[in-house]
């Protein structure tokens, strides 16, 4: 028997990968229409998510990943989010991460298990592409932020549309404290708060942000954004907020977007 072809060409896919802090996300993706080719898949991120751990997760959830979208070429590049600053493929902190991942030269690990092209980028500042490109922030000027709320506080930052890598607001300091502490998704859940007292958490840390950086507009992402109506209407800061689209899917379709336009020319 054999496979399926691909419904695209090769030029405009690229595997994205999602690591998140209780999951990692991989999905072959279209670029060019944001879209996933075939279903996404998710294995749980190993306990201890040292870097040794989630690589090997990553290498065999990709490889299924490719034979499930028909069969990709080795010639199509990964980009993988992941919740550290990252800066040329090596991970500078960790975030609801292993604490191993500081320092890790990343890019050169999943290159050599992956056997393909790899790019690594900050896993919001994935998200953050992706909703800027093909979801919510499409043709928004000035500075837009993308908070992607989860195990922590993801932030992507935007100026006319380009991207201002790794900032990490999730970890600015309210009440002597990380504000994602308060105002992460898994922080409601944590705590067993309702949906009103989270939205006041919330509230005073996109405040804070506001103070700080004026943006024109605040794009909330992560699980959270499946039910807007609970929490969206209770927040009182300034700019227009409003939920991300691409929802679970935005950190694999930005980071497949990374791995096509940041790919090495030579």
């Amino acid at each position: 028997m054999t496979e399926p072809e691909l419904p695209v060409q090769p030029a405009t896919l690229a595997i994205g990968v999602d690591v998140g802090g209780s999951g990692i996300k991989v999905g072959v993706v279209d670029v060019s229409r944001g879209e996933l080719v075939a279903p996404r898949l998710r294995v749980v991120t190993p306990v201890p998510s040292t870097p040794a751990k989630v690589v090997t997760a990553i290498a065999r959830t990709v490889a299924r990943a490719a034979k499930a979208a028909g069969g990709v070429p080795s010639s199509v590049p990964v980009g993988v989010g992941v919740p550290c600053v990252v800066i040329d493929g090596v991970t500078k902190t960790a975030a609801n991460i292993d604490a191993g991942w500081v320092e890790y030269d990343a890019g050169r690990a999943l290159a050599t298990a992956l056997k393909r092209t790899v790019i690594v980028l900050n896993d919001a500042d994935a998200a953050g592409l992706a909703e800027m490109r093909f979801g919510a922030g499409v043709g928004e000027p000035g500075v837009v932020f993308v908070l992607t709320l989860g195990t922590g506080v993801g932030s992507g930052m935007f100026n006319d549309g380009v991207l201002v890598p790794n900032t990490e607001l999730g970890h600015m300091e309210i009440r002597g404290r990380d504000a994602e502490r308060r105002s992460a998704a898994a922080a409601r859940i944590r705590r067993g708060l309702s949906w009103k007292a989270w939205a006041a958490d919330l509230d005073e840390h996109l405040h804070a942000i506001d103070k700080l950086f004026w943006p024109n507009l605040i794009v909330l992402g992560g699980g959270v954004s499946k039910a807007p109506e609970r929490f969206l209407p209770r927040l009182t800061v300034r700019p227009r907020v409003v939920p991300a689209t691409l929802r679970n899917d935005a950190g694999i379709v930005g980071a497949a977007m990374a791995a096509i336009e940041r790919r090495p020319t030579v």
